[in-house]
């Protein structure tokens, strides 16, 4: 029978998600739940709470961890459907698989939320560590290649959509490279957050068994065990600020590439880029020769959707009512659906800028085409030379009007400035009025290669 599927995600784009279900389905949340509980009852046998396990006990809790099974999580869908709470569902599926000669030390002095918080926790920082930094890093890599192979490539620069001072292709690139690079170390050195701490934070049940022990002290080392840092005050959930912090970082990235889908679109539709067509692609039902630049779009429509989700994740998670309430959890199933549709957006600009190539001399034409853009130029070389109020004079002779290198030339011989001056203004030609452009990417290439790496 064919599937029909809800999301696009599982439809249209699955065969290029097709590692995140590792992360953010169903089975892997089950999967890490139980991961959770396997790794919390050998920490209370290292502290001499739970006594000793067997050899046979041992090899069947790696068994168990290393081999998680369509199987299992099968079994722990069906218990969760008799007692409708999939966190005890998992340790009753345990209880059963381990078939431990004490196993109410399973899930012992824990609340469900300690459980899904450390799940989420160690799911979460995977992914970021295995699929999101590294498509990121695709992306830097992919504009990095650009910016040096375009640093010179002088380029038709537009503020509010009219002929501004010229700029290089690679330093246009290069403001959105060294961007991202700031968004990808953040990232990197994000920290997710754990708690431990019972049904409302004071480890009470734990205490009343055991009150001589650390309790805070032996929590937080096996929060941090996972990877995490422990939140050591907490209600019967952890805040989630530490989540709302990460999407945070998302949505900037996110922002950063829409605004580069934004530009790179609006290059190709006015010629200054050329997209290169591929295969046997079609780019319009009707009109044989379209070539659309479909990647930025889909790009951008996809940030829409994930800034959207992330946006809501952050408003609800770090809300909750007195010790805790259950809508957050429904919610948290949606982390993995945001964070699927930036995967989508990220690999979308990629393959869009894969695709791009530059008629040199079109875009030296486009620049020297636009004489007037030099005003800037003379106007700040005349402030210099001590001309009281150069930029009037040139607003008088450019604004709203058609303006040649020729006009140029003779509006500064009639200037009673030295001939040196009028020397270095006649000097000035719009394709070579690029400042210092090529410096700016190098200092932005030299940082993304820090980054790199070798």
């Amino acid at each position: 029978m064919m599937r029909r599927e809800i999301s696009p995600l599982n439809g249209r784009y699955a065969d290029r998600l097709a590692e995140l279900p590792a992360y953010f389905s169903e089975f892997a949340l089950m999967q890490a739940r139980c991961e959770v509980e396997l790794a919390w009852l050998e920490a209370l046998e290292r502290a001499g709470l739970c006594p000793r396990l067997s050899d046979a006990e041992h090899a069947r809790i790696d068994e168990a961890r290393q081999s998680f099974s369509d199987a299992d999580f099968a079994r722990i869908v069906e218990i969760d459907r008799r007692i409708d709470h999939d966190v005890k569902a998992c340790e009753l599926f345990l209880r059963e698989k381990l078939a431990l000669d004490r196993p109410q030390w399973i899930h012992f002095g824990l609340t469900s939320a300690d459980v899904s918080n450390l799940a989420y926790g160690i799911l979460l920082a995977r992914f970021r560590d295995q699929q999101q930094l590294p498509m990121l890093r695709a992306l830097i890599e992919c504009l990095a290649d650009r910016v040096e192979a375009w640093k010179t490539v002088v380029f038709p620069a537009r503020t509010h959509g009219q002929p501004a001072s010229p700029t290089t292709l690679g330093k246009e690139l290069a403001v959105f490279l060294a961007r991202l690079l700031r968004q990808a170390r953040t990232l990197e050195s994000h920290r997710f957050r754990g708690k431990l701490t019972g049904a409302t934070g004071t480890h009470a049940a734990a205490v009343a068994a055991f009150p001589d022990r650390d309790w805070m002290g032996l929590s937080a080392e096996f929060v941090e065990s996972l990877g995490l840092e422990a939140n050591r005050c907490t209600t019967q959930v952890e805040d989630h600020d530490a989540l709302a912090e990460y999407f945070a970082i998302v949505s900037r990235t996110n922002n950063i590439v829409c605004d580069l889908d934004r530009d790179l679109w609006e290059y190709i539709s006015r010629g200054d880029l050329i997209e290169r067509p591929v295969g046997r692609e079609v780019g319009s039902s009707t009109m044989p020769h379209k070539v659309n630049p479909i990647r930025f779009e889909n790009s951008e429509g996809n940030v829409a959707i994930s800034n959207a989700l992330l946006h809501a994740l952050c408003d609800k998670l770090t809300v909750s009512r007195m010790q805790r309430d259950l809508s957050d959890t429904t919610v948290e199933r949606n982390i993995g659906v945001a964070l699927a549709h930036s995967h989508l957006a990220i690999g979308q600009t990629l393959r869009g800028l894969e695709r791009i190539d530059v008629d040199e001399d079109v875009l030296r034409s486009a620049v020297e085409s636009t004489p007037e853009v030099l005003s800037e130029g003379y106007q700040t070389i005349l402030r210099s030379a001590g001309v009281d109020d150069p930029y009037e004079l040139l607003r008088r002779l450019t604004r709203g009007e058609r303006v040649t290198l020729d006009r140029l030339h003779r509006f500064a011989e009639g200037l009673s400035v030295s001939d040196d001056v009028k020397a270095r203004l006649r000097d000035l030609r719009p394709a070579e009025y690029v400042g210092q452009a090529e410096s700016v990417c190098d200092g932005v290439l030299e940082d993304a290669r820090r980054w790199l790496g070798p």
